[in-house]
């Protein structure tokens, strides 16, 4: 599998630095097949990678393939960033690429790695025991949740008592009547007969006659069944208990991840303990053949110019320079070179005034030229990468080490000795290096001072630059906001956001358990000028892309296109708590609530409103990765507040969310995340300017609902193999959301409901009727949703290429036929 993924790639890699032409490139579907093609193949490599690089167990195997994978993920967040700019719009479909490459819609679903969790799984076990105490302690939370008891008099017990005694006494006079009566009408019907002996061999008939034919019926039955679900039109049981195989496939991934961390442990021991021994057995050659390499050079430079030369700075490089594989009389000509530079830059400062004026003129003139250039020459051209030299450098390590490297001596997959000596000793050659270094210096002074009879000189040019670099760092010094809490402790302000009720804890959800299914009509409907609506799963894939991988992977969320505060709007049902809610599960982040209903009445005026934002972020930024949610972030940017909610202040962080937008950096793993139900209540501008990235959340289509019905039918303990039909609840459960599908499985399946479920199968009755009593989201709303989104920044531009590309031509021509219209209507008033 690893193998397949580098080859994969290392033939994406050569295309994509062969498709790198100097011109702009014009035609926008030719471009966005390509970026969708580069898209789905990197994808299929990211899945390849993950698995491979949570199966493998050799340590330095492991940390080339996470380099690469994290390559990979940081060029997929690229791509999608380049394929928004090009399409003004978030939500993009690749059915006729899936189709030409052979794919399912399962092979582009953005994978989650399982390092994510994995690598801080204690960390993460930690932080719960300490949250679950700090919660009981201030008596949030119950130890053992109190189950309510209804305390009744003595009467009432002896009652209760007294009405189920005579109830069972009731029942067997009851059987004993009907046993009584049963037996005299057998007499009756003796009596009726002539008092004939019964047929033997007619009853045993009779009996051999209905047992055989039930017992046909419940074998077609099981072979009609078996067919059903062989053809795919009937799904499997559902059986409850846990299979053999799976309990083994488990039980082999905790030894996998057991034998993972005790070769990890011996690889970062055994680096310390081969550089210690090749410190100490080849440390004194190196520094020997060092010196004397030095030495050969001090004495062929003198030599060949007749002194001695200066030793190169540490700035410089030190001996490296030596080393280059230059000759003394080129490291002489360089060095004078630099001498010369620093005296030239001394002489010419005053005369630089003079030429920036002009300079500055003629930069004037050449960006017009240029803006005129790039008029003339619209186009788009790929933005440079991040990512494609560290995907680079991990392929060539891939092929220079591990490629055609024999193994067969390896079978437990430990460490291999021989690459961590190769490693080490370079290292080890770097620090003797650096003292020999300082011994050399020396040993030249006192050559020069003996054979030359000179004195080292200090550099008045090494002063100038240090003053120099003085000054530029305190012009360059930013304004660091102040620490309203110096004095405390990480340990006590998150204990005092959690009795606050500011840091709460998520719910166990996976990014999975938000069921939807892929829109196969996307580029179809695209081809006729017909905006689709988006499916659950794109949703599914914009949270893993903008929310989850940055805030999984240090390495990515400071490299990629920076996300810092995401918006999910969309009717109330349609699974956005749940989303928020997956993203910190995925990602092991804390879950900060600033709602406005939250934060009422705490840290009440101006100065308590910054503490709060102090503290907030700061044990966020400390303890990230961190999410940060706002729900019903609309009331914050309330075109006008409504008198009920005056006394709740819910514009309160209006003006500080841009100011600590700003104050986050690539290095904070902290996502703002915004839930709105009716973000048309909300002063568009300021909103848009927080929220950049915004995700609409639609109802489920018809696929979704499909697939909805049957998993929360089988999650709340309901049997599909005798369950209503599935394509007549989601064909009438249209208009309707998870919540009220969600709502309306929990209401008719309960307990008794489900012991009753062998002898009264489901039907579909009776969960259309619990539906029935809730509201659906009705097409006025939705519209108004959709209408929303088209004022958006990203729904205007998305509407006015769409204009562009309808009528190219008739936006010259506006001008004049106003211009018409105009005069024809003076001419009428006249």
């Amino acid at each position: 599998m690893w193998a397949e993924a580098q080859e994969g790639l290392n033939n994406l890699l050569q295309t994509e630095t062969e498709d790198k032409s100097p011109k702009p490139l014009k035609d926008h579907p030719i471009v966005f097949q390509m970026l969708a093609t580069f898209y789905v193949k990197y994808v299929q490599i990211f899945h390849n990678l993950e698995t491979a690089y949570d199966q493998i167990v050799h340590p330095q195997k492991r940390l080339v393939i996470r380099q690469v994978l994290e390559g990979v993920m940081g060029r997929i967040l690229e791509l999608k960033n380049e394929m928004v700019e090009l399409e003004n719009s978030e939500f993009h479909y690749f059915d006729d690429i899936l189709q030409d490459q052979k794919l399912c819609p399962e092979h582009i679903e953005i994978p989650i790695p399982r390092y994510f969790i994995k690598e801080k799984l204690k960390v993460l076990k930690e932080r719960e025991k300490i949250l679950a105490q700090i919660l009981v302690n201030a008596g949030l939370q119950d130890i053992e949740p109190k189950k309510h008891i209804k305390v009744m008099t003595f009467e009432e017990a002896i009652r209760i008592i007294q009405i189920s005694e005579r109830a069972r006494q009731g029942r067997i006079r009851a059987e004993f009547m009907k046993q009584i009566y049963l037996e005299e009408k057998r007499e009756r019907q003796a009596r009726l007969h002539g008092g004939k002996s019964p047929n033997l061999d007619a009853s045993a008939v009779c009996i051999q006659k209905v047992w055989r034919g039930y017992i046909q019926m419940k074998r077609t039955e099981k072979i009609r069944e078996e067919e059903m679900i062989f053809l795919g039109m009937n799904p499997p049981p559902h059986f409850p208990r846990i299979s053999a195989s799976l309990m083994q496939a488990q039980r082999v991934e905790a030894m996998r991840c057991e034998v993972q961390e005790k070769h990890k442990e011996e690889y970062k021991k055994a680096l310390v303990a081969i550089k210690n021994r090749l410190r100490e057995m080849e440390g004194p050659d190196i520094k020997e053949s060092l010196q004397e390499q030095i030495r050969q050079w001090f004495i062929e430079c003198r030599h060949i110019t007749g002194k001695f030369p200066d030793y190169p700075d540490e700035e410089d490089g030190g001996s490296i320079v030596i080393f280059s594989q230059k000759t003394p009389e080129q490291v002489a000509a360089e060095l004078a070179a630099k001498e010369e530079e620093l005296q030239k830059k001394s002489k010419d400062k005053g005369k630089k005034g003079k030429k920036e004026k002009e300079k500055k003129k003629k930069g004037k003139e050449k960006e017009k030229q240029e803006k005129k250039d790039n008029e003339e020459k619209e186009g788009w051209k790929m933005a440079p990468s991040n990512f494609l030299p560290i995907m680079e450098e991990g392929n060539n390590w891939y092929k220079d080490v591990w490629q055609h490297r024999e193994e067969g001596w390896n079978f437990h997959q430990e460490y291999d000795p021989e690459l961590v000596k190769e490693e080490k000793r370079k290292e080890v050659k770097e620090e003797i290096r650096v003292q020999v270094d300082e011994l050399m210096r020396q040993e030249l002074k006192n050559l020069k001072l003996a054979v030359d009879r000179e004195k080292d000189k200090k550099k008045r040019s090494g002063k100038k630059k240090k003053k120099k670099g003085t000054k530029g760092g305190k012009k360059k010094k930013s304004k660091k906001e102040k620490d309203l809490t110096p004095d405390r402790t990480i340990d006590s302000l998150y204990k005092e956001l959690v009795e606050g009720g500011l840091l709460i804890k998520p719910k166990t959800v996976k990014l999975s358990d938000y069921v939807g299914e892929y829109s196969y009509l996307g580029t179809t409907l695209r081809q006729v000028d017909i905006e689709p609506m988006p499916s659950l799963a794109d949703v599914r894939q914009l949270i893993a892309l903008y929310g989850i991988l940055p805030l999984g992977s240090q390495a990515l969320h400071e490299k990629s296109p920076l996300v810092k505060a995401l918006l999910l709007a969309g009717p109330a049902g349609v699974g956005k708590k749940m989303l928020v809610h997956a993203l910190c599960t995925e990602t092991g982040a804390n879950l900060f609530n600033l709602s406005a209903s939250n934060i009422a009445g705490k840290y009440p005026g101006k100065s308590g409103l910054q503490m709060l934002l102090n503290m907030v972020f700061k044990v966020a930024k400390q303890l990230q990765p961190s999410v940060v949610w706002i729900g019903d972030t609309e009331k914050t940017f309330y075109k006008k507040v409504p008198k009920a909610e005056k006394e709740m202040e819910p514009k309160r962080l209006k003006k500080n969310l841009p100011r600590i937008l700003k104050s986050l950096k690539a290095e904070d793993r902290v996502l703002i995340v915004g839930t709105t139900t009716r973000p048309f209540d909300a002063d568009l501008r300021p909103f848009c300017k927080v929220y950049k990235k915004i995700i609409l959340i639609p109802r489920p289509d018809y696929a979704s609902r499909f697939a909805l019905w049957k998993h929360i039918i089988l999650q709340n303990g309901g049997s599909l193999s005798k369950s209503p039909t599935i394509s007549c609840l989601a064909k009438m459960s249209d208009g309707f959301t998870q919540g009220h599908i969600i709502y309306a499985a929990q209401t008719i399946l309960s307990e008794r409901r489900i012991r009753q479920l062998n002898r009264k199968p489901l039907t579909a009755v009776e969960l259309m009727g619990a539906l029935a009593r809730q509201d659906p989201v009705y097409k006025e709303e939705e519209d108004m949703f959709k209408a929303w989104y088209a004022k958006t920044p990203l729904g205007k531009a998305r509407a006015k290429a769409l204009m562009e590309g309808e009528e190219p031509g008739k936006a010259k021509g506006k001008g004049k036929d106003k211009g018409k219209k105009k005069g024809e209507k003076k001419g009428k008033k006249k």
